[in-house]
């Protein structure tokens, strides 16, 4: 099923993000606060990312290390602080139905 659903977000023809200075000095910003540890990069370069890109909405399985209110609270607060907008983090749970609901 996830598969499925990964499938057909590709055959709607999304916009790829690369990675730039912008988000470097970002993912920089993070580190300096601590909010995670450095060997998860690439958990901090997503929160950049999907945050430079201003999306809607960032959904994600991690609750390790990003689907923690802290840890929200943390990059949102160095998001602001840097003139960038909240970020809305959530579980693939929160943002799909199943069924009738």
């Amino acid at each position: 099923m996830i598969r499925d659903k990964f499938t057909e977000l590709f055959e709607i023809n999304p916009a790829l993000l690369t990675i730039n200075q912008e988000v470097l000095t970002l993912v920089n910003f993070y580190q300096q606060r601590q909010i995670l540890s450095p060997k998860h990069q690439n958990d901090m370069r997503h929160i950049a990312l999907a945050t430079i890109a201003q999306v809607n909405m960032l959904v994600s399985w991690n609750f390790k290390h990003i689907l923690r209110f802290d840890k929200m609270r943390a990059f949102n607060a160095v998001n602001l602080e840097n003139g960038y907008h909240l970020l809305e983090i959530h579980s693939p749970r929160e943002v799909t139905h199943y069924g009738n609901d």
